[in-house]
């Protein structure tokens, strides 16, 4: 029987992603034998400068993506929200397992929340979207660029004296590091980065043995909600070069999709919110894209 070879990042938060996704396939496809092939993308190496001097978020997915082409593994497992909006020729983007929290918090020295911290607290971030909407929420605030796994991030507040950081919720739960946990944002007034808290998993287009056995682990509701996200984030032409952010949610029948822009100052900030059947949902994202666009939104991309 064939063995699976997986592509991810070496950090120990993409492994855990990994052995996610091989535990998902186990149970629904034990004869294979499943191998996780670790590899340094260029964003894990380039350290000292943020992701937007760099060149975003295709940073965390090229060398696995070239691998992948090259036959070198089977199937990649990336998180959504490091996935440029293009995607490649000879690869497609096989399945969005169901989602994780996707909300951003704050990790504090003293374990306060936003509305404790001191006057002129800092607060460590290389997202340009978490420093708009923190500065939006509270202008004295100081945000100070810091690069690095989860682990180097949460140590930097000690290191680098600082009152606390901005991560995702998703990757501190699944390294069960929720309990250092200050402050959850939420999904209102503090939109999360597209993708943020779910996985994809990218595979060869003409390799039907691993894209069916990929379907099968697909979660529907956050497929669609993803790809609403993802379709307002190409319309905008949105990377890490600007504060944009989107969240979509099912209720009922219908997608609740809410996106931002915003100047990196937090100064100004425009939302749009837009809901539709499930069945349009790349439509959605295209709309809410017209929306923000309509509010002058194109101007802070």
């Amino acid at each position: 029987m064939r063995n699976i070879k997986i592509g991810s990042r070496a950090s120990r938060l993409a492994v855990v992603q990994a052995e996610l996704i091989i535990s998902m396939l186990k149970e629904k496809f034990p004869k294979y034998t499943y191998e996780i092939v670790k590899m340094k993308t260029l964003g894990d190496k380039i350290l000292d400068k943020t992701l937007d001097k760099i060149g975003g978020k295709g940073l965390f997915v090229k060398e696995i993506q070239s691998a992948l082409i090259n036959e070198k593994v089977d199937l990649a497992v990336h998180s959504m929200k490091d996935m440029p909006s293009e995607t490649l020729d000879e690869l497609v983007l096989a399945c969005i397992t169901k989602r994780e929290d996707p909300r951003d918090v704050l990790v504090t020295k003293d374990h306060l929340s936003l509305k404790e911290l001191p006057y002129g607290a800092k607060i460590g971030s290389s997202s340009l979207r978490r420093q708009a909407q923190i500065l939006k929420l509270r202008e004295d605030i100081k945000v100070v660029p810091i690069r690095g796994n989860v682990e180097t991030r949460l140590g930097k507040i000690e290191t680098e004296e600082m009152d606390g950081v901005i991560l995702a919720a998703a990757g501190l739960n699944r390294l069960g590091l929720n309990k250092r946990i200050s402050n959850y944002l939420d999904t209102e007034n503090f939109i999360p980065a597209v993708g943020q808290g779910a996985l994809g998993c990218e595979a060869r287009k003409n390799d039907r043995e691993v894209l069916s056995m990929l379907e099968a682990i697909n979660d529907d509701e956050t497929y669609k909600c993803v790809m609403a996200e993802r379709a307002f984030l190409k319309l905008l032409e949105g990377g890490c070069h600007a504060p944009i952010g989107a969240y979509g949610h099912v209720e009922g029948n219908q997608i609740i999709l809410t996106g931002m822009v915003a100047s990196p100052d937090g100064k100004k900030v425009i939302k749009h919110h837009v809901q539709g059947d499930q069945t349009s949902f790349g439509d959605l994202g295209i709309q809410l894209g017209k929306g923000i666009i309509q509010q002058g939104g194109k101007s802070l991309v």
